[in-house]
C-alpha cells in the first residue's frame, strides 16, 4: 500500500508505504489549539472538522519519505518548550503533519492530506475534550481518552520495527 500527502497547492508531497497505524479524530485541547493557530493563518483553510475534532493517519516514521518540498515545512508549536511540531507547509499554510523533537516512533499525517481516498477513520479518541454541545455519532467507536487498542498497535508497531517486521 502507498498513499500520497500533498500541500494544497502541491508544493509538498510526502509517501507514506505500508498500512498505516491507526486512523483517528482526536478532540484533546492540544489538538484543538494547534488546528486552531494553523487555521489562523493567512489562506489556510481548514484543519478541525465541524465538531472540532482533528483527523490523523499515524505511520511508521520508517514508512514516510519526503518527496519534495521538505524546505517549505515549518513547525509551528503550541509552547516554546513542547516537544510536538505540527509541520505547517509554507507555500499554501496547509497542515501536513506532526512531528516530534524526541520520542515516538510515528508520524501523525492530517488526514486532509491524503486525497480523495484516505483511509477509513477507526475511531474518536480524547473525547472528553469535546467542545460543550457537540454531540459525537455512533458510527465509530468514541474514547473519553486514548483507545486502548491504539496503545497496543503503537507499541506493536514499535516492535515491528525494532524486529525488522512489518
Amino acid at each position: 500500500m502507498m498513499l500520497t500527502a500533498r500541500c494544497r497547492c502541491g508544493g509538498v508531497t510526502f509517501e507514506m508505504t505500508g498500512a498505516p497505524i491507526a486512523s483517528a479524530v482526536c478532540y484533546c485541547a492540544d489538538c484543538q489549539a494547534g488546528s486552531a493557530a494553523i487555521e489562523a493563518l493567512p489562506g489556510a483553510g481548514r484543519v478541525r472538522q465541524a465538531d472540532a475534532g482533528t483527523a490523523y493517519t499515524l505511520f511508521r516514521k520508517d514508512r514516510v519519505a519526503c518527496r519534495s518540498g521538505a524546505d517549505r515545512l515549518r513547525p509551528m508549536k503550541l509552547t516554546p518548550t513542547t516537544a510536538t511540531n505540527r509541520m505547517v507547509a509554507t507555500c499554501c499554510n496547509a497542515a501536513m503533519m506532526i512531528t516530534f523533537d524526541k520520542g515516538p516512533h510515528w508520524i501523525t499525517v492530517y488526514r486532509d492530506r491524503l486525497g480523495d481516498d484516505p483511509p477509513p477513520l477507526e475511531m474518536r479518541i480524547c473525547t472528553k475534550s469535546k467542545p460543550a454541545g457537540v454531540i459525537l455519532p455512533d458510527d465509530l467507536p468514541n474514547y473519553r481518552s486514548i483507545a486502548p487498542g491504539l496503545v497496543v498497535r503503537l507499541l506493536t508497531s514499535r516492535l515491528a520495527m525494532l524486529f525488522g517486521g512489518s
